[in-house]
């Protein structure tokens, strides 16, 4: 769906979270980011750029930029639309929420792990794909097995 520019700055408008000190503004700010920060991890591991996530969902490069910097609060409705675009429930967001916050930089493994998923996404031939699974299997067989030298 995608809305006229008129309508979407009044949709990004109200859902801009205004500063306030009210008891309990931190957790939701936090909440924000959360879940920004999961739609980041989720757009990277498809592949995506901000820019084709926000055509997927309607919203401008910047909107989406906003959204994953928990700047702008997320409407249900705009929620649902990303979880579509981006191919996983609307609760995929808001897993470890309740549990402590994660590093504020990610670690040498999850970017790769990060690079991995993204590179294997733009892998189009199937073939390749099955290939670089099977290589992975194999080499995680290896590993567990105690045996790591390369050969």
């Amino acid at each position: 769906m995608v809305e006229s520019h008129a309508a979407q700055d009044m949709d990004d408008a109200a859902e801009a979270e205004p500063e306030t000190t009210s008891r309990g503004s931190v957790r939701v700010r936090a909440a924000d980011r959360h879940v920004g920060a999961r739609i980041r991890e989720r757009r990277v591991m498809l592949g995506y750029s901000q820019q084709q996530l926000a055509e997927l969902i309607g919203v401008t490069y910047q909107q989406a930029h906003k959204y994953e910097h928990g700047l702008n609060r997320i409407s249900a409705g705009r929620l649902y639309e990303i979880a579509q675009a981006l191919r996983v429930p609307v609760s995929w967001f808001y897993e470890g929420l309740d549990s402590s916050p994660p590093p504020a930089e990610m670690t040498a493994r999850e970017r790769a792990c990060l690079e991995l998923a993204r590179n294997f996404v733009a892998i189009e031939n199937e073939k390749f794909q099955e290939a670089l699974s099977q290589m992975a299997r194999a080499l995680a067989a290896r590993s567990r097995n105690g045996d790591d030298t390369a050969t």
